[in-house]
Order: structure tokens, then C-alpha cells, then sequence
């Protein structure tokens, strides 16, 4: 079997190339990263190594890769005999990459009528979705018909953490050993892809949201909360107690949310938001709190991590999430300059004052109690 994969970075190769290579693919990497394409032609293999105690070491074989700037060509070829597609590039690269994938899937059809699964592994909410609203702006109308007819965008949920690295081995990749995949087979044309690890679900959207409102909100408002007590990296910041309580706190707002939302077993749930905590306190990850808090203005948006779910939790039980509102709060403390979007901010609370800033990224109504936590919280955080 063989998968094209788009972007050979550290969640690429230590993640999505992992599983796929364990289910038996040759997977062709796809990226503008010329010495890491050439790398992989090079070694034709990488070492995957887990960031627990015993450091586990995974070697993934059967691969090569593609400099798609240089090659283009060689990237509709393979993508014509591939039996999966993959992506994991990034929310706002995925466009980005939609001509090639065209372009290879438009040859495919050329030579074969047989069925194909294209899934983005993005850190999004329709991440396949997008890649083919995409990639169907550049095609026919009788082209959109026939790939409707043989081609698959399931959406999917990805979650690992993969902190940055610099490794002497420019391949080699360490991760988190938990992981999460799952992609909606409602959408999948003929038979799920074999690869080990997937779960596949008729409803995505538990998952999705369960997802983000705690492992990328809980992740961010640890980043947040230990940028602003001065703490540089994420599992440092859960050894301090306040955090850990507030991170705590929000993980139960969110979870109220979702348990009635849906129906999830309350027990099994709370394992899971434990499982989390645990992950992110992980002494094996050194990930910095500007790495996990960076792109505020992304993280602020309306249907993000933070306030997608005050909001939700505001119009579902009528009350103010005060843990939530704090956590939103020191998102907009965050003033780490070397971040464009946290400098944003920063100036657009200097000239305008908080109020306007709240308004700006975040959507919220002045006229509104969570509103008014949020900016309450805010001057109590800068004023310590």
C-alpha cells in the first residue's frame, strides 16, 4: 500500500508517518523542506523515540519524500497510484497545498476509477473539509462530479503533543506516547483505510469538540496562566498549585458543557480530562509556555478554545464560568512581543483600553456578565 503525505515536520513524520508506516504503507513525504526531503531519500528510514522514562525508539522504514516546489510533477504521479492521501501542514498552510493535490488526483483519474481517502490531521475543526472546498475551487463542474464520485474528505480529530526540538538527528522525532485520531467514516467512500490506530466514528463532532474544549483549552490556559507567573515551560507551570487548580476548574466548566451537551458517562469523561493534565505535566516534554500560548488573536476567536465554550456554557446553564472567564483573561495579559498577534493585542489594549480589546477579538458584549468577568479578571492580573 501507498500513502502521500503532505508536510515532513515533526508531527508529520512522528505521528501520522509512525502509524501509517505500522499499518504497512510506504509513505511518499511531500514538503519545501529541501533538506529534510533529501534527508528521507537519503535514509530512506527515522527513529520515533517516546517521551516517557523508558524512551522507547520506533524505527519507520518504507519512506522518501518529495520537494513538492521543485518536483510538482512527481508529486501528481504518486498521488495517481497512492492508496491514501495525508496532511498535516498546518490550519493556514492547508490551502495552500489544495493545487497539488488537485492536479494528482485529476491524473488519477486518468488511470484508475478506483476509490480514494483524503484526510487533513489538522489542529482545526474541518480540516478536510476545507482542503476540499479548496481544492474544488479549481476544477469543472464535470470534474467536481467525478470526483464526488470516487474521491473521500472525511474530517478528523488529531491530538499528540509534539513539542519543539532540535535533535543532532535532523529526522528524528520525539513524542508524547499518547495519542488520539479519529475521523468520521460517514464520509468515506467504499472501505475505511486499514491503518492501525484510527478510530473511526458515524459522529464526529463529540470528539471535535471534546477535543478542543479540553485538550486545546486546557493547553492554552496552562501556557497563559504560566507565561504570566513567570514560568517558561508547561509541565513547570502545573507544578505550581494555583495553576494547576484554575487549569482544574476550567477543565470542569468545559465539562459540564460537554457531559450535558453529549451525554457523555461523567466518569469516563473526568478520566479522560485527568489523562490531560497528566499529559501536559509530562517531565519528559519540555515545552515552552510561548510555544503552546502563541497566535492569541487564532486562540481568542469566537468559535475557539476559549470562548466557544464560556459562551456555550453561558447560554446553556444561564450562569457566568468564572474559571473560564480567568482563563480568557490572562490570554489577553499575554504580552510576549516576539508574537505578532500577542503584540496586537497589547497595542490594541494600550490605545483603545481593555474594554475595546475584549469587544475586538473576542466578540463579547459589553452589556454582557462575562464580559464583565473577563475584563474584572483581567485588571486583577495585571495589577499583581
Amino acid at each position: 500500500m501507498k500513502a502521500v503525505h503532505f508536510g515532513a515536520g515533526n508531527i508529520g513524520r512522528g505521528f501520522i508517518g509512525l502509524l501509517l508506516y505500522q499499518s504497512g504503507f510506504e509513505t511518499c513525504f511531500v514538503d519545501v523542506n529541501k533538506e529534510i526531503v533529501d534527508l528521507l531519500n537519503e535514509k530512506r528510514q527515522y527513529t520515533v523515540q517516546l517521551a516517557n522514562e523508558a524512551q522507547e525508539q520506533f524505527s519507520v522504514e518504507n519512506v522518501y519524500g518529495i520537494n513538492s516546489v521543485e518536483n510538482p510533477e512527481q508529486v501528481a504521479e504518486a498521488i495517481a497510484h497512492s492508496d491514501l492521501v495525508t496532511a498535516a501542514v498546518g490550519p493556514t498552510i492547508l490551502p495552500m497545498i489544495a493545487g497539488a493535490i488537485a492536479n494528482g488526483l485529476k491524473k488519477r483519474l486518468t488511470q484508475t476509477k478506483k476509490e480514494l481517502t483524503i484526510i487533513a490531521c489538522e489542529n482545526m475543526i474541518g480540516g478536510s473539509a476545507l482542503l476540499k472546498e479548496k481544492i474544488y475551487e479549481q476544477l469543472t463542474d464535470d470534474e467536481r462530479g467525478q470526483f464526488d464520485q470516487y474521491y473521500s474528505f472525511p474530517n478528523a480529530a488529531v491530538d499528540r503533543i509534539v513539542p519543539n526540538q532540535i535533535n543532532e538527528d535532523k529526522l528524528m522525532v520525539t513524542v508524547e506516547p499518547f495519542y488520539e485520531w479519529i475521523v468520521d467514516q460517514s464520509e468515506i467512500k467504499g472501505v475505511n483505510p486499514p491503518i492501525h490506530g484510527i478510530t473511526f466514528v458515524e459522529d464526529l463532532q463529540p470528539y471535535i469538540e471534546r477535543k478542543l474544549f479540553t485538550v486545546n483549552t486546557g493547553h492554552a490556559v496552562v501556557a497563559y496562566l504560566g507565561y504570566s507567573a513567570g514560568i517558561p515551560y508547561i509541565a513547570e507551570s502545573l507544578q505550581n498549585k494555583e495553576i494547576r487548580e484554575m487549569t482544574a476548574c476550567i477543565l470542569q466548566e468545559t465539562s459540564k458543557y460537554l457531559i450535558t451537551k453529549y451525554s457523555f458517562d461523567r466518569k469516563a469523561h473526568m478520566d479522560y480530562v485527568e489523562k490531560i493534565i497528566q499529559r501536559f505535566a509530562n517531565p519528559y516534554i519540555s515545552d515552552e509556555t510561548t510555544r503552546v500560548g502563541r497566535s492569541p488573536i487564532r486562540k481568542l476567536n469566537k468559535n475557539d478554545r476559549l470562548i466557544r465554550p464560556a459562551t456555550q456554557y453561558v447560554e446553556m446553564f444561564h450562569e457566568t464560568p468564572n474559571c473560564l472567564a480567568k482563563g480568557i483573561a490572562a490570554a489577553l495579559s499575554y504580552d510576549y512581543l516576539n508574537d505578532p498577534e500577542a503584540k496586537e493585542i497589547q497595542e490594541k489594549i494600550q490605545q483603545k483600553g481593555v474594554e475595546n480589546a475584549i469587544e475586538t477579538f473576542t466578540g463579547l458584549k459589553a452589556d454582557t456578565d462575562l464580559f464583565t468577568a473577563v475584563c474584572n479578571n483581567y485588571y486583577e492580573l495585571v495589577s499583581k
